[in-house]
């Protein structure tokens, strides 16, 4: 089990390390655009942050939008990697580790081979049929019991499950991450917008038309990042759900393949 997290631990920074250089690239062409681009404006931002009181702006590529989009590849780094373990898992369910035709029978003499088969198949620790056949042998003969078996083939189902669940703990952080960054995007543009107006002299014509840009433009950021906001969280929303689905439909056929061609095989006479 050990060696499997650290598989897993490795390919997540693996993947979330590729997925931030995309990013990055990702950004430095967006940043490419005109100030004045539509598209720039929604998904980069026109120029850097600029808190109340500052003087100037931080440089263009430090805005909420980018760093939204850091964030937003990290999500997909984690996609990938449940898609390439979610392979993973459906690999063994193919490879026939267990009779499949409608005479054979297993009794515990019958069970050693297949036992060392499935370990010498070199598949991947954390994968949920390897698994499954090797807790339920060695329940069966160490207790000669079918129902023992049966009932640690089911407690072991139960703890994949939830195992699936903890696998996308950092995913959902991600998706609650991103409209809460969106949402500090438009406080921070509406709380520049109102010191811009604060600082107006109503009856300072040629004032007021030089601070309006400003203020349309701290107004933009407040509405942009909320918009841009809720677009990341909903590709990464339908996006877990789909892997999220595959990945349980791959320990449903693991658990199937398992009770029909081994539980429901065992001869405890």
């Amino acid at each position: 089990m050990a060696a499997a997290l650290d598989m897993t631990i490795n390919a997540r920074v693996l993947s979330a390390a590729v997925c931030m250089v995309v990013a990055l690239v990702f950004i430095a062409l967006g940043l490419q655009l005109d100030d004045q681009n539509a598209a720039r404006q929604i998904f980069f931002g026109s120029e850097g942050l600029k808190l109340p009181g500052m003087e100037d702006p931080l440089p263009a590529a430090f805005t909420i939008q980018n760093l939204m989009w850091l964030f937003f590849y990290w999500g997909v780094a984690e996609i990938v990697t449940r898609l390439v373990q979610t392979s993973r898992d459906l690999e063994p369910v193919g490879a026939r580790l267990l009779p499949e035709d409608r005479e054979t029978m297993l009794r515990a003499r019958d069970l050693g081979p297949i036992y060392r088969r499935v370990n010498e198949a070199g598949y991947s620790p954390s994968a949920f049929l390897p698994r499954l056949i090797t807790r339920t042998i060695l329940q069966f003969q160490s207790s000669r019991s079918v129902s023992q078996a049966n009932s640690l083939l089911n407690t072991t189902l139960e703890l994949c499950q939830h195992e699936v669940e903890l696998r996308y703990n950092a995913l959902r952080f991600l998706v609650w991450l991103l409209p809460t960054l969106g949402f500090i995007g438009t406080v921070l543009g509406i709380a520049l917008a109102l010191d811009i107006a604060g600082h107006m002299e109503i009856n300072d014509t040629e004032a007021m038309q030089k601070m309006m840009p400003d203020l349309t433009g701290s107004l933009g950021v407040a509405f942009y990042t909320t918009l841009l906001a809720l677009l990341q969280s909903a590709i990464l929303v339908f996006a877990m759900h789909l892997t999220q689905a595959r990945e349980e439909q791959a320990l449903n056929r693991a658990g199937q393949y398992c009770l029909d061609n081994l539980i429901n095989r065992l001869w405890d006479k």
